[in-house]
């Protein structure tokens, strides 16, 4: 399917793994120019020698570099047509997963309000103009937590939901306008959070007395009952988010993909 993307231009914040170097990687081989903006690079970036793919650095915890990376965008490439919010999860200095309520301060909260929520309404703010001038789209990254609480991670999940809260909102102010704006919700994700060595996955797998393999495999995958039997894998995640920011979805509006290995399992 020819997802019509050619020569189109596209901002997309975590680009150096997992989820959002799938981004990456699908929408230059659908012909995009691609900005890729991250803390830091990664080798699976690097190795993308295209003259469609600029990568710059920044942290989005400072509030001005989601304005200097729009910037940089326009500026490469002349203007600004996708823009997707997947940077997420713990930023530097914090540790997830937190377990009760009372063992998060408000200070932990401030953080992942800040990258989870925060900095994708900056980058939304600086894009917008950009956007309504080429009919473009947004897609944000949420999160399952976003619709199933549970007893850890309060903040990272109310975070989450503020985001698929506003997405809702923007989609309906901004549609009218041409600028389309989409959540997607993954589960679990087979990403370098669960996999680098002394990670969540090493955590879990000596908590529950097996190797890591087996949890990720096996263990987990039983444990959240996930009907397909394994982790969602990154590129299935940006397989959805790439058809959301293409013009072949022109018709989705406010609408949030879950993508979970059959996580959820209410109506």
């Amino acid at each position: 399917m020819d997802l019509d993307l050619n020569g189109r231009v596209a901002l997309v914040t975590g680009g150096s793994k997992g989820i959002g170097l799938a981004v990456v990687r699908t929408l230059i081989a659908e012909g995009a120019f691609v900005v890729a903006a991250s803390r830091s690079t990664s080798p699976e970036l690097e190795a993308l020698d295209t003259a469609n793919l600029l990568h710059v650095t920044g942290d989005l915890m400072d509030p001005a570099v989601p304005g200097r990376l729009v910037s940089r965008a326009v500026e490469a490439f002349g203007g600004l047509d996708i823009l997707v919010n997947n940077a997420g999860g713990p930023p530097p200095g914090v540790v997830l997963p937190r377990g009760p309520f009372l063992d998060g301060t408000d200070v932990d909260w401030h953080a992942i309000f800040e990258f989870n929520l925060f900095a994708a309404i900056r980058l939304i703010r600086a894009a917008l103009p950009h956007l309504v001038a080429r009919g473009g789209s947004v897609v944000n990254v949420s999160s399952v937590l976003a619709r199933q609480p549970t007893t850890n991670n309060y903040e990272y999940a109310a975070a989450k939901a503020a985001l698929s809260h506003a997405g809702k909102g923007l989609a309906e102010e901004f549609g009218p306008q041409g600028v389309r704006v989409n959540t997607v919700s993954p589960g679990v994700v087979r990403t370098n959070w669960w996999t680098d060595s002394g990670g969540v996955a090493d955590m879990f797998a000596g908590a529950m007395g097996v190797d890591r393999d087996t949890l990720l495999d096996k263990a987990l995958p039983e444990m959240l009952r996930l009907s397909t039997g394994r982790f969602v894998e990154p590129q299935e995640i940006a397989d959805a988010v790439v058809l959301l920011a293409s013009p072949r979805s022109g018709s989705t509006n406010g609408s949030d993909f879950v993508i979970d290995g059959g996580l959820l399992k209410e109506i």
